[in-house]
């Protein structure tokens, strides 16, 4: 995906992102500025600007936040092209996938204005302030909280709920959200055996908990679903045949997946949803997974299908 070196961009990224036992390992972001009332980043409406990607599961967990909060006037958005070149993810001169605010052809051109130079690998999403001109977080988990806690509109994470959030959070992260790259990613057969089984686990409890509960937090819609959906939306289409995570699908779970379809028919949630384009980005040429770079034309699913749990919520 490429790397910046003391604000220089590199096409090769000399580190591996797999371990000696062929375990992937995800690199940390590093740009965690917060915006608070009182700090050098006010949540000031018109301020922000999100540069994202359709196909990337932690740019839609910020584009779920924002839709939800009803931010679209309040937080632009530039999305980049599905499929990353050499140059890492990239915007075209004009159209859907052009960049209106900074006008660059590449996101590494954002990231070569951060100060200090910044060093690290070039994702999404990325949050940038007009004010000082400054990149403000590439940490997704910190931009869905900062959208929720600094800007008007539904709390997605109240006080009283925060612990079990954030346990959920932690769980997600590591298991289900991580867990499909893990296996994706694994470059050993013992590496991707303990990883898909770990994704299944998961899928398998949190199943179980919707059997009783509308949602994870009980009958109480958080930020903790809002972190489960993206991987829940591209994994029958992509994860599944992608990444090799076939033991099951998303469908064959009753209560996952009307879960998801419930979260889907919410209010924006479809308008942050492209599953043709997350089969471009996912089955994009790749040496390990799929050299080709054939999309495949299916699978069929009918997200729109009745949820059946129409039930008031708390």
């Amino acid at each position: 995906m490429g790397l910046m070196i003391d604000g220089a961009y590199h096409a090769e990224d000399p580190a591996p992102d797999t371990d000696a036992e062929g375990r992937f390992q995800r690199a940390k972001a590093t740009i965690r500025h917060w915006i608070t009332p009182q700090g050098p980043f006010a949540p000031d409406a018109g301020r922000y600007h999100l540069y994202a990607a359709w196909n990337c599961p932690w740019a839609h967990r910020a584009l779920l936040m924002r839709a939800l909060k009803g931010l679209q006037d309040t937080i632009s958005v530039a999305y980049a092209r599905p499929r990353r070149t050499d140059q890492g993810w990239v915007h075209d001169a004009d159209g859907p996938y052009s960049d209106p605010e900074l006008g660059v052809g590449a996101l590494h051109a954002v990231y070569a204005r951060a100060a200090p130079p910044y060093t690290g690998r070039i994702t999404v999403p990325l949050f940038w302030d007009r004010e000082t001109e400054q990149p403000v977080s590439n940490e997704s988990a910190d931009i869905v909280r900062m959208l929720n806690d600094a800007f008007p509109g539904p709390d997605f994470a109240p006080a009283p709920l925060r612990e079990g959030i954030d346990a959920w959070n932690a769980r997600i992260y590591a298991d289900v959200n991580n867990g499909v790259y893990r296996a994706g990613f694994a470059r050993s057969q013992a590496a991707y055996d303990a990883a898909v089984a770990q994704v299944f686990a998961a899928l398998d409890k949190i199943e179980d908990h919707l059997a009783a509960n509308r949602y994870l937090m009980g009958d109480t819609f958080t930020e903790a679903d809002i972190r489960l959906f993206p991987t829940l939306a591209r994994f029958d289409v992509a994860y599944h045949y992608a990444f090799k995570c076939n033991i099951r699908r998303l469908m064959d779970y009753p209560n996952l997946w009307a879960y998801a379809r419930e979260i889907y028919a919410m209010p924006g949630v479809a308008d942050t949803v492209a599953f043709d384009i997350y089969k471009q980005g996912y089955f994009s040429q790749s040496e390990l997974r799929n050299p080709l770079g054939i999309v495949p034309a299916g699978p069929v699913i009918d997200w729109t299908a009745p949820h059946g749990r129409d039930h008031s919520r708390a």
